[in-house]
């Protein structure tokens, strides 16, 4: 398996590889990077994402730049939920602007499920959106990943 094939931390996920696992992926849909965030599925990955069905890293991509493009001033926070083998159970949250300057949190959770390599090849979410105004957001860290010290969903009642 190559450095390209594979994605450490690999299944079977423990409680410390699974946390691992879900940091990493918050850190990169936080850079809002299309390509760099495709890279973490399988080439033939199957998405559910509230109402869309895609199969594979170009459909993702596409997908990710539409969504990026209409989330302004995005930024995410994911906990872990549960694990077991290569199924990782997350719940998240992140807010965004839209064009006309209004402010959303979006709550969601995800079925994730990994081939041996490391790769995602399933991911399910199920996500809500909520009117917040702009006093109410409570991810005020500049654009990119979450600083370590930043509170995670549990501290932040969410």
């Amino acid at each position: 398996m190559s450095a390209e094939q594979s994605r450490p931390p690999l299944p079977p996920f423990d409680a410390e590889t699974a946390a691992q696992k879900v940091r990493a992926a918050e850190d990169a849909w936080n850079t809002r990077d299309p390509q760099k965030v495709s890279l973490a599925y399988t080439k033939d990955s199957s998405w559910r994402n509230r109402d869309l069905f895609l199969t594979g890293r170009a459909a993702i991509e596409d997908f990710l730049i539409v969504k990026w493009g209409h989330e302004l001033e995005y930024r995410l926070i994911k906990e872990l939920w549960a694990h077991e083998g290569n199924r990782l159970a997350v719940r998240f949250a992140y807010e965004w602007q839209d064009a006309a300057g209004d402010w959303f949190r979006s709550h969601g959770n995800e079925n994730w499920e990994f081939a041996d390599t490391g790769l995602m090849r399933v991911r399910m979410a199920s996500i809500n959106d909520q009117a917040i105004g702009a006093d109410d957001r409570l991810f005020r860290w500049p654009q990119g990943p979450r600083p370590a010290d930043h509170p995670g969903l549990s501290e932040l009642g969410l």
